[in-house]
């Protein structure tokens, strides 16, 4: 699920390693989003499966990233599973169905509503930290000059 809209517009933003960082986190959140969104558009549809994108799987591949950094003053974002990277730091993020959603949504139709509107709040504010963080580096570096 790459976005190549919002990858256009924030490409030109990475200037170094964090700011490539904080980017990624803004094209996950955006994706999620999408995904997120699904699952309550399609609460009625009948053989919805509900889906989520790898999150553990994408924290865990920036923690190994931002140790990489720290230690050796460069960036490395390895391909996982679910997480793919191509030319120019673009990345594509597959979907997976969500097993304990699916479960939710068979048994308990609020509550599956809840764990997705409550995902999506998490995700919004993940996005906004990450695109307030991006702002604030940017404001910092166009005063460096």
């Amino acid at each position: 699920m790459q976005q190549e809209g919002l990858r256009m517009n924030l490409t030109s933003l990475v200037t170094d390693n964090i700011t490539e960082i904080l980017v990624k986190i803004i094209e996950f959140t955006h994706s999620r989003q999408k995904i997120l969104t699904q699952n309550i558009t399609n609460v009625n549809n009948p053989g919805f499966v509900p889906k989520e994108l790898a999150v553990n799987e994408f924290s865990g591949l920036l923690n190994n990233a931002l140790d990489e950094h720290i230690r050796n003053r460069r960036l490395i974002m390895r391909d996982t599973e679910h997480i793919k990277f191509g030319v120019s730091g673009s990345f594509e993020v597959k979907p997976v169905v969500d097993e304990h959603s699916k479960e939710l949504l068979e048994e308990n139709r609020d509550g599956y509503l809840e764990l997705q509107i409550n995902k999506l709040l998490e995700n919004s504010l993940n996005q906004r930290l990450a695109a307030e963080f991006l702002r604030q580096k940017q404001k910092t570096v166009s005063t460096d000059y």
